[in-house]
């Protein structure tokens, strides 16, 4: 699947969260929570790592660690974002898994949404 292909795929799914977003940040698609912070990523070959991958968030440096120490081939630290607790999940090299695409932008949207948008969002 080429990277236009993977963005829609990743855009699909995260602009179907409630209250979703999409913006350019610093030259990569970025998904916010309207009037929110951003919850998720797009990065290709981001300062020519060869990687495509979309960044979410994570609970914190422990999530991140066990998330990139359990499967190394799906999930790494990305620059500048990292130090925050993202992590980033591959989905170049093999087939992707979207459905786990689709739970790590649902938790990533999760800990970006105010509260009051979140008591009237059930997580499946």
């Amino acid at each position: 699947m080429n990277q236009e292909a993977l963005l829609a795929e990743v855009r699909a799914r995260a602009l179907a969260l409630p209250n979703a977003a999409e913006k350019l940040s610093h030259g990569s698609p970025g998904f916010f929570v309207q009037k929110g912070k951003f919850f998720a990523y797009f990065w290709n070959d981001h300062h020519g790592d060869g990687r495509t991958a979309v960044l979410v968030k994570t609970s914190g440096r422990e999530e991140q660690s066990m998330l990139c120490e359990v499967a190394p081939e799906d999930y790494f630290i990305p620059p500048y974002l990292g130090p925050s607790g993202w992590v980033g999940l591959r989905l170049d090299g093999r087939a992707v898994d979207w459905a786990q695409v689709e739970h790590r932008l649902r938790q990533s949207w999760e800990r970006a949404a105010p509260s009051a948008l979140l008591r009237g969002f059930e997580t499946p």
